[in-house]
């Protein structure tokens, strides 16, 4: 017996169909150490001492679903995988939700630039 394959949903999808997929913008604390990695230290020069790293990304799940995503390697960005710490909503409570992921992406690039001239280190895909 042959197995069916299932092509992923697609934004466009969920439309036709009425359904909504909230987005959501979310930040990840990273231990210091990230900071040792050489691509990671370059984008982050002006970094503040008393401010921590962070992984600032986007998701249609929830952001503790993601972040679990993240630790277990599914879907990963390896500085979140490696250094992750925990989430800080406080960071991104007052973001979102999207209705598209465009606005997501927008918001992600937002976030971690508003957080970057506040001195925080900041990795965004």
């Amino acid at each position: 017996m042959r197995k069916l394959r299932r092509r992923p949903v697609e934004e466009s999808d969920c439309r036709a169909w009425g359904w909504v997929v909230p987005y959501s913008v979310y930040v990840i604390e990273l231990r210091r150490e990230v900071l040792e990695k050489a691509r990671f230290a370059r984008k982050n020069a002006g970094l503040r001492g008393d401010k921590p790293c962070v992984y600032v990304g986007q998701t249609a799940l929830a952001p503790e679903e993601r972040f679990a995503q993240h630790l277990e390697g599914r879907k990963c960005n390896p500085f979140a995988r490696e250094f992750g710490v925990r989430l800080r909503p406080k960071l991104y409570a007052n973001v979102g939700p999207f209705e598209t992921r465009a606005e997501a992406e927008r918001a992600e690039v937002a976030l971690a630039e508003r957080l970057r001239r506040r001195g925080y280190a900041v990795w965004s895909n």
